[in-house]
C-alpha cells in the first residue's frame, strides 16, 4: 500500500517576497506600507526550489533523500509536512505524520519540556492517556530528565534536538520525516537515532531521511532519491545512487586536479582555490599513492586583495562522505598574517599515509579566524590509494580490515623462540 504519492510537484519562490498563503497579517501590513496606494514595484525574480518531482513510497519503506546544499531536499520535506504550500502538482500522505525538520520545530519557547511533549502529542492527534503512558520513555531517550520542567527557551540546541526527535519517534507516527537529525548531538545520541529509525523500519513505519552522512543513509535506507537543482536525478538502490552522487563531486587528472573552473563551491570569492597536486617522496606529481607512503598535498590558491590571518584546511573523506581526517594551518602552522594579492601555494606534508587501499575524496577551504568563508570545495578531488607491502611480509594490506591501518608488530610473549615473529610497520622492504 502506498504511504506517500508525489506527482509533478513544484515549489516556486519569489526572491525577497513571501509567498501567497505563507503571509501573516503583520507581513501583509508591512508589504502594504512598502507599496502605498497600491503602486506595484518591479516584477520580482523567481526561483524554482522544486520542479516536476514524481515518486511514490510504499508503507514501511525507509527512503533516503540526498543532494548538495540548496538542492531542494528540505523544501520537499516542508511541502510534505504541509508547512509550506506547493506551487503546482499534488502530494498525498497516508496516516499520521510526524516531522523533525529543524531543531526545536513546533516547540513553544515559554512552555517546559514536559508541556511541549503534551502539546506536540496533541497536535499529532494523541490522547492524553496515550502520552502519559509514553512520557517516561520520551524523557529518558532525550536524556533531559533534570531539565524536563524547565522552559524550552533555556535548552541548548542539542537538548532541543534530542527532545524533538524523542517526541517524533515515540508517538507512533505512520510516516516520519527527518532532516539532518545527525548534524547535532553527540555520538551516543546519534546511535540512538539510528537504532530507533531501524526499529521504525522493522515496525512497518515509513521514513524519509535527509542527511549528508552517506554511511548512515546507506545503512538505513535500501532506496535513495537523489535531488539536484530541485529535480530528481536518480531514484534507485542506495549503494548505486550514492556511488553516482559522490562521483559528481570530484574532478581529477594525473597528479592532482584543476579547481579553477569548479562551479560547486561556496564562499565570498576573496580567495579562490585554483588547484591541488599530489607529490611523492621525491616531490614529483603522481596519482599513484600507496598505503604507508609519504604524501605531500600542494594547494594552489589565488587572492584578490590582501587577506589577513588566512587559514587553509584539508579534509579526507571516504566514498560515503565519512570524515576520516582533517588538518589546517590553524592547527599546525605556518601562520599567514598577511597574504598579498596574487597566486600562492602551500604544501601539506603527510609523513605516512595511514589509509587502507581504496578511493578517497578531499575537501579544501580558505577561511578567516572568525569563520568567514572565502572558498570551500567539498569532495572536490579524488585520491586513489594502492596497496603496499607495509610490513615486509610480502602480503600487503587489505581494505577488508578497516579504514585505516596502525603501525604495529606482533611478537611472542610465552617465552618460546626468540620473542620476535614480526617486523615493525614500515621497517621492511617495499615490493
Amino acid at each position: 500500500m502506498e504511504s506517500i504519492r508525489v506527482e509533478n510537484l513544484g515549489k516556486r519562490y519569489r526572491l525577497g517576497q513571501l509567498q501567497q498563503g505563507d503571509t501573516m497579517l503583520r507581513e501583509a501590513l508591512v508589504n502594504l506600507a512598502r507599496r502605498p496606494l497600491g503602486r506595484r514595484g518591479p516584477e520580482p525574480e523567481t526561483i524554482w526550489a522544486l520542479r516536476a518531482i514524481d515518486f511514490t513510497v510504499d508503507e514501511g519503506e525507509v527512503v533516503g533523500i540526498i543532494g548538495r546544499n540548496g538542492a531542494g531536499k528540505s523544501t520537499l520535506l516542508k511541502v510534505l509536512s504541509r508547512i509550506t504550500h506547493p506551487t503546482e502538482g499534488t502530494m498525498k500522505v497516508r496516516g499520521r505524520l510526524a516531522s523533525l525538520l529543524e531543531v526545536g520545530t513546533g516547540f513553544h519557547e515559554e512552555l517546559t519540556g514536559r508541556e511541549n511533549i503534551y502539546l506536540n502529542g496533541s497536535i499529532m492527534g494523541m490522547k492524553r492517556r496515550e502520552i502519559d503512558r509514553k512520557i517516561d520513555q520520551i524523557v529518558a531517550f532525550a536524556g533531559v530528565e533534570t531539565f524536563i520542567d524547565t522552559p524550552i527557551k533555556r535548552y541548548s540546541s542539542g537538548m532541543r534536538l534530542r527532545l524533538g526527535f524523542a517526541v517524533a519517534a515515540h508517538l507512533d507516527p505512520d510516516v516520519l520525516l527527518v532532516d539532518e537529525v545527525l548534524a547535532v548531538g553527540d555520538a551516543e545520541f546519534q546511535k540512538k537515532c539510528l537504532r530507533t529509525m531501524g526499529e521504525l523500519r522493522s515496525g512497518g513505519r515509513t521514513v524519509l531521511f535527509v542527511s549528508h552522512n552517506m554511511a548512515a543513509v546507506e545503512n538505513l535506507c535500501p532506496r535513495v532519491i537523489w535531488i539536484d537543482e530541485g529535480r530528481v536525478v536518480r531514484d534507485g538502490p542506495a549503494a548505486e545512487v550514492i556511488r553516482e552522487y559522490m562521483a559528481t563531486f570530484a574532478t581529477s587528472r594525473r597528479g592532482g586536479a584543476d579547481l579553477d573552473a569548479v562551479e560547486s563551491r561556496t564562499g565570498t570569492g576573496e580567495g579562490r582555490l585554483t588547484g591541488v597536486e599530489f607529490l611523492d617522496a621525491e616531490g614529483l606529481p603522481s596519482n599513484y599513492q600507496r598505503s604507508g607512503d609519504p604524501l605531500t598535498v600542494r594547494v594552489h590558491f589565488r587572492v584578490k586583495e590582501e587577506l589577513r590571518d588566512l587559514h587553509v584546511g584539508l579534509e579526507i573523506h571516504n566514498e560515503l562522505g565519512v570524515l576520516l581526517s582533517a588538518n589546517n594551518t590553524w592547527m599546525t602552522g605556518p601562520d599567514l598574517p598577511r597574504v598579498p594579492p596574487g597566486e600562492h601555494r602551500l604544501d601539506c606534508a603527510i609523513d605516512t599515509l595511514h589509509l587502507m587501499p581504496g578511493r578517497y575524496l578531499l575537501s579544501l577551504w580558505l577561511r578567516s579566524p572568525g569563520g568567514r568563508n572565502y572558498d570551500t570545495l567539498e569532495h572536490c578531488v579524488v585520491l586513489d590509494v594502492e596497496t603496499a607491502d607495509v610490513y615486509g611480509s610480502g602480503r600487503g594490506i587489505d581494505p577488508r580490515y578497516g579504514l585505516i591501518f596502525l603501525p604495529a608488530r606482533w611478537s611472542r610473549a610465552d617465552g618460546d623462540g626468540d620473542g620476535d615473529t614480526g617486523s615493525e610497520a614500515g621497517s621492511g622492504d617495499r615490493t
